[in-house]
């Protein structure tokens, strides 16, 4: 940190370039005095909330009710302002107004018995969410507030947000404005902007740990929300990486988002979202496999599913169709790549079809289903002329989705493959670890990297799939690699020794199903392995810590989501309704403000409809994992350190001004 006793005039020669340029934002004393001034200000406001999310599996309206409702938070801080004053009921309505507001106004409009009500409701609402949003705002200076304010209202709310209930001429004023508000029209869209405001305001910063895709309706819907969100990083998830590499144009990619779309009946992010024409393969299936029942392959649906018996054995058969073609398409990659030491995974070449058995690591095993038309004894790997054009025709329709490239690019601007956020290095799944627990090589491109290069080469590895201006040789590589990513035994994104679907639909026993886990899954557990891996990312700090997501945590079998003493937490609770049984819980939310670490552990949700006519929200417990000796303030993260930077750069130029070593400028900034 700069000082003015370590100031010298040879330090400013040094740093003359630097400081002429800040100079002309800056051009005399007095501009850089104050804005030493309001860093400084800044610098001593509370830390701004982070929320931690993983796993979110295509559930968009449980992730979109937590992030309207803040993970309770809006909920705790309504109750603290207006626990003695509103009933339970008055603020259950609060709430859902605040995180519903265009939905909920309507049907509270129209109950309404006469314009008088309507009115003492507009002036009583305004009231409550001007208190609120003063509460909800006091950690953030005036102008990241104003910043945050809808242009048409700005400097109405502003205003209000300045009542003063000591002063008579200023409760004037105010009233004055909530009446023209109401009178003029205003006051729906006034009360929406302000709710939106409160719901973007109690989350400084969204981190995303991976898993937006698969087994839920929503992704689509999920990515739609981050793209208007703002403020949010992303680090890869497996199902992540398999949707960008079916974006980029690997058909193995391509198989597999279609397969575990079909196993979950889960067809509206194809269709509805992305636009996916899934006729030719309904066609090709309903023509394959007319007369096969397909029982391996009957979707996991819910119990409430609204699909009929005959679309049900419908998508089976495009289940079946597609799988068939992934392990003929993965075959060819396994080919193409020896390196990666996947050629025992060519499964449908170890099935005897005579005797209806299938040969997998020196043992004979019955097939669940050897009905396999499209596969030839001879040539089990080679796809059939009619598979072949499913595939071109598979492959246009994922390539010509405009919101996918949409979507897909907004992971790429937001995400990489792991995040150094204020102490806490995230990555969604593992870091590859030899049994010692020291760093495990993996060869990427050519090139046998671990730990941090690992994650940075890997990333760059991804991005060079969609950069057009790559070689078309290792654009071919980066596409290609996808798929190792999704299913690779020293993949960082999956990390077991192999993947076994083609186990769980053709073999009965479930020995064959298991999958095991890499050296990291239980070496994590161990603070010193916790400890060497964030050295390796350059993460210090008295309180740091891993966070992980991609395994859910069993809390039914006594496990904690806590690991190694508090350095590792893993916040894969399971948002999707397939895990709900498993977990035992609907997800968590991990959240850090500025009296530190808290846990969020959310219920099933019941649906947007019931939360906006009844109020109801989610279930949350909250667990204390861990609070700071004191508050932390802005001057204790990330953004401080870059604060403090600019005020050592502001305080040499305030030097080299007053002793003229660098000259003010006559103009003002404007």
């Amino acid at each position: 940190m700069n000082n003015q006793s370590t100031l010298t005039p040879a330090r400013v020669e040094e740093d003359r370039r630097v400081l002429e340029l800040l100079s002309q934002s800056f051009p005399d004393v007095r501009a850089a005095a104050s804005e030493i001034i309001n860093l400084e200000a800044i610098m001593n406001l509370p830390k701004g909330t982070e929320h931690f999310v993983a796993d979110l599996h295509g559930e968009s309206d449980a992730f979109g009710h937590i992030i309207r409702n803040a993970s309770g938070n809006i909920r705790r801080k309504v109750t603290e302002l207006f626990g003695t004053e509103l009933s339970t009921a008055d603020i259950r309505q609060l709430c859902s107004l605040i995180y519903y507001p265009e939905q909920k106004l309507e049907l509270i409009t129209a109950e309404l018995p006469s314009e008088e009500s309507l009115d003492d409701f507009y002036t009583l609402t305004l009231h409550r969410l001007v208190r609120t949003l003063r509460s909800v705002g006091s950690k953030y200076t005036r102008s990241k507030v104003r910043k945050a304010l809808p242009p048409s209202f700005a400097y109405i709310i502003e205003e209000m947000l300045q009542e003063s209930t000591s002063d008579d001429n200023k409760q004037a004023y105010f009233r004055q404005i909530v009446k023209t508000i109401i009178t003029t029209g205003q006051a729906k869209a006034c009360i929406a902007s302000m709710c939106h405001v409160i719901q973007k305001l109690s989350i400084d910063r969204l981190h995303i740990l991976g898993d937006v895709y698969d087994r839920g309706p929503g992704a689509h819907h999920i990515m739609d929300m981050l793209m208007s969100y703002g403020d949010f990083d992303i680090q890869w998830g497996n199902h992540d990486a398999l949707w960008m590499g079916a974006a980029a144009g690997n058909d193995a990619c391509i198989a597999n988002v279609l397969r575990v779309s079909l196993r979950y009946g889960n067809l509206a992010t194809l269709e509805d979202g992305y636009g996916i024409n899934l006729l030719p393969l309904a066609t090709f299936a309903m023509e394959i496999y007319a007369d096969d029942p397909c029982e391996e392959f009957m979707p996991r649906l819910d119990a409430d599913s609204p699909l009929s018996e005959k679309t049900r054995r419908l998508i089976a058969r495009m289940h079946k169709a597609i799988s068939i073609i992934q392990f003929k398409l993965e075959a060819a990659l396994i080919d193409r790549y020896p390196a990666w030491g996947l050629a025992a995974r060519k499964l449908l070449g170890a099935i005897d079809f005579s005797a209806g058995t299938v040969q997998l690591d020196g043992k004979t095993y019955p097939m669940l289903d050897s009905h396999l038309p499209t596969v030839s004894p001879v040539t089990p790997n080679a796809l059939t002329p009619e598979e072949s054009e499913l595939v071109a025709k598979l492959h246009h329709s994922f390539r010509v989705s405009d919101k996918l490239d949409r979507h897909i690019r907004c992971l790429l601007k937001h995400g990489s493959m792991y995040g150094i956020y204020n102490a806490n290095l995230l990555f969604h799944a593992s870091m590859p670890l030899e049994a010692d627990g020291s760093l495990r090589r993996v060869e990427v491109g050519g090139e046998k990297v671990s730990g941090r290069r690992l994650m940075e080469a890997v990333a760059g590895v991804m991005r060079d799939a969609f950069d057009a201006d790559a070689p078309i040789e290792r654009r071919t590589y980066a596409v290609d690699f996808y798929w190792y990513l999704w299913c690779g035994p020293d993949s960082p994104l999956f990390d077991k020794p192999l993947m076994t679907t083609f186990e769980r639909y053709f073999i009965a026993d479930k020995d064959t199903h298991k999958e095991g886990k890499g050296h990291y899954y239980e070496l994590r557990n161990d603070p010193a392995v916790c400890a060497m891996i964030m050295d390796e990312f350059g993460v210090t700090g008295a309180h740091r810590h891993i966070i992980n997501g991609h395994v859910p945590v069993r809390l039914g079998k006594g496990e904690t989501p806590i690991r190694a003493e508090g350095s590792l937490m893993v916040i894969d609770g399971g948002f999707s309704k397939a895990y709900h049984q498993t977990t035992g819980s609907a997800g968590y939310t991990l959240v850090y403000h500025s009296r530190g670490f808290q846990l969020v552990k959310h219920e099933p949700f019941t649906s947007t409809a019931e939360a906006i006519r009844n109020g109801t929200d989610i279930v949350s417990t909250t667990e204390i994992v861990e609070l700071s000796s004191h508050r932390m303030r802005v001057r204790d993260t990330d953004k401080g350190t870059e604060l403090q930077g600019q005020i050592d750069e502001l305080t040499e130029l305030l030097y080299a001004y007053r002793h003229g070593l660098i000259k003010q400028s006559s103009h003002r900034r404007k």
